[in-house]
């Protein structure tokens, strides 16, 4: 329900006011972000380095709990400033509008009456004896005096034209009415619970506070975020905003920002630690298995960002739609010579698994690299929905490329925002497809001039990539690197055809005579399932070696851990070296082995 008010009252609102309310919130949200940066970068670290047992761990703590207040405390400042700015900039909008239905009824020595109505003078000439038609009063929304017989027009010119100002009187009226009514309820739940500790409700309020400002700041800043714009459009625009538009907008739409193609890794790495506690606020106020499987990568995540390891983590993506997003960087990839992203593949979805496994991944790369150009940079993107089996690489079958060509072309947006902000004049450039990852990278090099930038690509575990020889990527072939391990059993799947060939002879004749048509139907036995075996003779890659890896079947049991061994440094030590010495740009220094 809107309460009314005269045009004076919208007149004389003093915009000015709101905003420099607006700004005094900016300012305590800035001293709650610098308090955070301060317990983030310099005492948790300066306490870690220095102090060991249980008093350090709880000082550590506490610590990170006053950190994770400060941050909280950033939040709210920050849509509270938005809140005053956007309500002040509809108010403006609706004064602009008053004010020129105002002027023009001044020029035309119309009267605006307090309550909106508008009288005009007689003018025209009758129909009937030629006197001057009299004035009268139009209100807005209603009709102005007495209409001619037979819907004629009426012969006053300044019928009309008075009616046409009592409506826009009347409609910027109700807009402004609508706009304190909208605003105030608002504001009226920007408020947090007395203490000095934040709980995970606060947060999940958090979260429905910034959807609710969202919404309401739309126009004021939503729309001028260039969503459809290239990556380096992007750039151009975050360098034009002043530092407070910058501001808002990271407090107001952290998971835009945070996911946007072309913005710098400091501020998508701001943007989205914000989001990560929205997001986990968020997921606390759900139910259903969904919510709990990405709540535990979540809160791993969010762990993993304050243990203060080396290479530094920079979150460059974080999202809950689909299946879970995340990206993230071991090392800035704005200020690093060489930057390699890995793309997993089945079964990968935002748990607790993949904060564990395919972030250590990443984490293993970024070391290795170090080793050998201490400016390098490691990924792990998660931008895509992996396919998901529920029999693990038994239904790996079922698996088509609509998956891989949507992640691919997500990727080559990714790497284009990576050309844009990097700032090195030719940085090294490393795609790294593992399992199905590996069939989106081809994905991504067969859509719109192959992966911006890339000047390497790594393959591992890979079921095929969608094309049958290594020239085809686009990076030339002797720039194509591939490792296969002996026992996984992922880069030896038969072709499709192989396959229905074989099931085809098992019906008609049993094994042996299955086994003879599936040879017939792959002669080189070096087809795969999406396509020639990257690892074959026939594909034309450069091969480094692999540890094997445990055997399918052991006396240990059934294992695929072969197919997840390439990036561990203890389990396959030269297949991480061999990795690591790629994405450095050293692959002249990789012993390459013989194609199968």
């Amino acid at each position: 329900m809107t309460s009314k008010i005269t045009w004076a009252q919208l007149r004389d609102v003093n915009c000015a006011e709101l905003e420099g309310a607006a700004d005094g919130w900016g300012r305590a949200s800035n001293l709650a972000d610098t308090g955070r940066d301060r317990i983030d970068k310099q005492l948790l670290n300066g306490l870690r380095g220095t102090q060991q047992g249980e008093a350090a761990d709880a000082a550590v703590g506490r610590l990170r709990q006053l950190s994770r207040n400060f941050q909280y405390v950033y939040t709210e400042c920050g849509l509270l400033r938005t809140t005053l700015n956007s309500m002040a900039h509809e108010i403006k909008g609706q004064q602009r509008a008053l004010q020129e239905a105002l002027d023009d009824a001044e020029a035309l020595k119309f009267t605006v009456h307090p309550d909106g109505s508008v009288t005009y003078p007689e003018a025209g000439e009758g129909l009937i004896d030629g006197k001057p038609m009299p004035g009268g009063t139009a209100t807005g929304g209603g009709v102005p005096g007495l209409l001619p017989p037979s819907g004629l027009v009426a012969p006053n010119p300044n019928v009309a034209k008075a009616q046409d100002i009592a409506d826009r009187v009347a409609k910027a009226l109700r807009t402004a009415a609508d706009i304190d009514w909208r605003y105030t309820r608002i504001l009226r739940k920007l408020k947090a619970e007395e203490g000095l500790k934040v709980p995970d409700s606060t947060w999940t309020d958090a979260a429905t506070d910034a959807a609710a400002v969202r919404n309401a700041a739309g126009a004021y800043l939503n729309e001028a975020i260039p969503h459809d714009a290239s990556p380096a459009e992007r750039k151009a625009w975050w360098a034009g905003l002043t530092e407070e538009q910058r501001e808002e907008y990271l407090a107001v739409y952290p998971d835009q920002i945070g996911n946007l193609d072309g913005i710098p890794a400091v501020v998508r790495d701001a943007a989205n630690r914000d989001n990560l506690q929205l997001l986990i606020g968020k997921l606390e106020g759900q139910e259903g298995e969904r919510a709990e499987t990405q709540l535990a990568g979540l809160r791993e995540i969010d762990r993993q960002l304050h243990d203060g390891r080396k290479p530094p983590m920079f979150l460059l993506g974080i999202g809950d739609e689909g299946n879970g997003r995340a990206i993230v960087s071991y090392g800035n990839p704005d200020t690093a010579r060489n930057v390699s992203a890995y793309v997993p593949g089945l079964n990968t979805s935002l748990d607790e698994e993949f904060a564990k496994g395919d972030l250590k991944r990443a984490w293993d790369t970024a070391k290795g690299t170090n080793k050998y150009d201490h400016s390098s940079a490691a990924i792990v993107w998660l931008g895509y929905d992996a396919p998901q089996t529920p029999d693990g690489l038994g239904s790996l079958a079922v698996m088509g490329n609509d998956r891989a060509e949507r992640g691919g072309s997500a990727f080559n947006d990714f790497m284009g925002g990576l050309v844009a902000t990097n700032e090195n004049e030719d940085p090294h450039l490393t795609a790294i497809g593992h399992s199905y990852g590996s069939r989106t990278v081809g994905a991504a090099t067969q859509q719109g001039g192959g992966i911006p930038g890339v000047d390497d690509i790594v393959l591992v575990g890979s079921p095929g990539v969608g094309v049958d020889h290594a020239e085809d990527l686009g990076v030339g072939k002797d720039h194509v690197f591939v490792g296969a391990a002996e026992n996984d059993v992922v880069t030896k799947l038969p072709s499709k055809q192989q396959a229905a060939v074989g099931v085809v002879g098992l019906i008609a004749g049993g094994p042996s005579t299955a086994y003879v048509a599936g040879d017939l139907a792959d002669p080189g036995d070096d087809d795969l399932w999406f396509g020639k075996d990257p690892a074959s003779e026939a594909f034309g890659a450069r091969r480094f070696p692999v540890g094997e890896g445990p055997r399918l079947i052991s006396g240990h049991g059934f294992s695929i851990d072969a197919h997840s061994q390439y990036f561990d440094p203890k389990r396959n030590a030269v297949s991480a070296d061999s990795i690591a010495l790629i994405a450095a740009g050293r692959s002249e220094k990789v012993k390459m082995e013989e194609s199968r």
